[in-house]
């Protein structure tokens, strides 16, 4: 199955990402939100992206003029009935991602394949929102931040993901760059599962005092050779949505190291949610 267009729902960090992503390689876009200010916004900061990698030179103006050509921004949900995929990207909670998905359900035509960018959730559980006969259809498509740059792509298939399904996101994935791991559906997936039990425990020395937040990222990066420390990695992913991980995690395996530590809860309780509001186990300038 050929894939030429791409609808993307959510124009946050994620959903911006792979609609750059998808335009770069010349699918068209819709990059839908239900608010169309806030669509119009994702739209605005792919082109910003895309004028700094102009001035940069790593992409010529007339590649940038062509890519934003392939990219339209909207609030009308019934876009998806022109898309050969659907890749949602919206917030890490399950109702939200499983109200998105049925309303798309009804919506787009039986050829199109779902897949969502969920980090942490089951793909089962989301495909319960389509019906029987989409979810063979249905499947995790699960990219890392900042899309454009970061080369990986979590394949997740679902009890019911057909082989064409996995084959779609397979090659799109090829076409953007990515290279491609598979993971079976459990919480957190491969790289979730590792990952976030580091930054809690990270979370959890400086919680207790074992080490300011500059030296405990200084040490991670110097010491372990990481590019970026635990404490600043989570401020840059975002705290509520490492708290929405960790809750999957924790309430999926049962385990006590993968239960959210109290300092991370607090700091998203007071609305601290690391660089997208200036301030987390670090502060930010904002712009």
């Amino acid at each position: 199955m050929a894939v030429d267009r791409i609808f993307v729902a959510g124009a946050g960090l994620m959903g911006h990402g792979i609609a750059q992503a998808a335009a770069a390689i010349g699918k068209r876009v819709v990059l839908y939100e239900p608010d169309a200010s806030r669509a119009a916004s994702g739209r605005e900061r792919i082109a910003g992206n895309l004028e700094r990698a102009v001035a940069k030179g790593r992409l010529s103006d007339a590649d940038r003029a062509a890519a934003m050509k392939r990219i339209e921004a909207t609030d009308d949900q019934g876009r998806v009935r022109d898309a050969d995929l659907a890749i949602e990207a919206v917030f890490e909670d399950v109702d939200v991602k499983t109200r998105l998905w049925s309303e798309l359900d009804a919506l787009a035509p039986e050829a199109t394949i779902f897949a969502t960018n969920t980090s942490s959730i089951s793909i089962d559980r989301l495909a319960e929102a389509v019906s029987p006969a989409r979810r063979a259809r249905f499947v995790g498509m699960h990219f890392f931040s900042p899309v454009p740059v970061m080369p990986l792509v979590e394949l997740i298939r679902g009890a019911a993901t057909s082989d064409e399904a996995e084959a779609v996101v397979r090659a799109v994935a090829a076409e953007m760059g990515k290279q491609v791991i598979v993971s079976a559906d459990r919480p957190g997936f491969i790289v979730n599962r590792i990952l976030m039990p580091f930054l809690a425990e990270a979370m959890r020395a400086y919680e207790e005092g074992v080490g300011s937040a500059d030296d405990i990222d200084t040490g991670a990066k110097i010491g372990l050779n990481h590019p970026m420390g635990p404490l600043e990695l989570a401020d840059f992913i975002g705290l509520d949505v490492c708290l929405g991980v960790m809750r999957v995690l924790h309430e999926g395996l049962r385990q006590e190291h993968f239960a959210p530590p109290a300092v991370l809860v607090r700091l998203v309780d007071e609305g601290h949610l690391g660089q997208k509001t200036g301030r987390g186990f670090h502060t930010y300038p904002r712009s």
